[in-house]
């Protein structure tokens, strides 16, 4: 006997209406859009009104022949400030001075920064509290970091610098050392080692992370087929810090290329130290060439935005290599 047994059709899906769609729309796309940016709104005014209206005005500034101690003689000037800043020469020795000054912070600062960072990277007891002494250069006020070190160091009569030179004569038998100045006798070089101490931390932080980012597999695959500490560091750790590198030396490029504050404070532009700021500052408010002043400003912020869109390829590029591997 055969029992016979029927498979039970499925009803064939309902061709969709002419209508439309069955389902209701969440809502309009142009009202969960501005939903979406309203809340960006405020901090978007805020930025133009703080950052992109003063550069317009002082774009429209630089073009005039302007000087406040003069009001009346004011003049449109097109390009004549531009060409003035390119031929000054006093000018081309502070450009001159500022590139010299941040190559020297920033490549000193990423060596320390790597030796610091390849020490921080191992475990040892205390570790925590050396790197909250290393950082704390960083988190200080740039004022207050180059008076520390115009007062508390270099000073000739009572700086810890000449004490600790006195103390290393007196054990020579040399009881009467002369004190040395060291800002008259090395001013640019006693702006740029505050600096390099300020900056080394920052520096320090990103190699770190990118240290703690190498994949443990490769490093164990190269300590097993027996390389040594210079050849994993040069073959393996330095080619993928390679990325962080760029990152430390464009960022600390953009902010040390206008660093004002080491410079007023300790040397006050003096000895050869005016940095381009400075010299921005000297013509804008002792000078009160405005035109002027403000045509290097223009300049300047032109060269950061150039270095600035160095450093977000290299920071897009970090992103998208992490996101690669996760």
């Amino acid at each position: 006997m055969t029992v016979s047994t029927t498979t039970p059709t499925r009803r064939a899906a309902a061709p969709p209406s002419a209508d439309g769609p069955t389902t209701t729309p969440a809502g309009p796309r142009g009202a969960r859009a501005w939903a979406t940016r309203a809340p960006l709104l405020p901090a978007l005014v805020f930025l133009i009104a703080v950052t992109q209206l003063p550069f317009v005005a002082t774009l429209v500034i630089s073009l005039f022949d302007w000087n406040s101690l003069a009001p009346d003689d004011r003049a449109f000037a097109w390009f004549a400030n531009y060409r003035t800043v390119a031929t000054d020469a006093d000018l081309r020795d502070s450009v001159l001075t500022t590139i010299l000054l941040t190559a020297t912070v920033v490549v000193t600062s990423v060596l320390l920064g790597l030796l610091l960072a390849l020490l921080l990277n191992r475990t040892f007891r205390g570790r925590g509290l050396v790197r909250t002494m290393l950082i704390t250069p960083f988190l200080l006020v740039p004022v207050s970091a180059a008076l520390l070190w115009k007062h508390a160091l270099y000073n000739p009569e009572y700086g810890l610098l000449n004490g600790a030179w006195t103390w290393i004569a007196g054990v020579f038998g040399d009881d009467t050392p002369a004190q040395p100045d060291w800002i008259s006798d090395s001013p640019l070089i006693a702006v740029e080692a505050a600096l390099i101490w300020q900056w080394t931390p920052f520096m320090m932080l990103i190699l770190l992370a990118g240290l703690q980012s190498r994949p443990p597999e490769m490093m164990e695959a190269a300590r097993l087929d027996g390389a040594n500490a210079w050849q994993t560091f040069r073959h393996l750790t330095l080619p993928h810090l390679r990325r962080y590198l760029e990152l430390g030396i464009l960022l600390g490029s953009i902010y040390i290329v206008q660093h004002f504050d080491a410079v007023f404070t300790i040397t006050s532009g003096g000895l050869g130290t005016a940095n381009l700021p400075y010299t921005v500052y000297q013509t804008f408010y002792q000078a009160h060439e405005y035109g002027l002043a403000s045509a290097a400003g223009v300049l300047v912020v032109i060269g950061t935005i150039v270095i600035a869109t160095f450093a977000l390829r290299v920071v897009s590029s970090l992103f998208q290599e992490e996101a690669g591997r996760a």
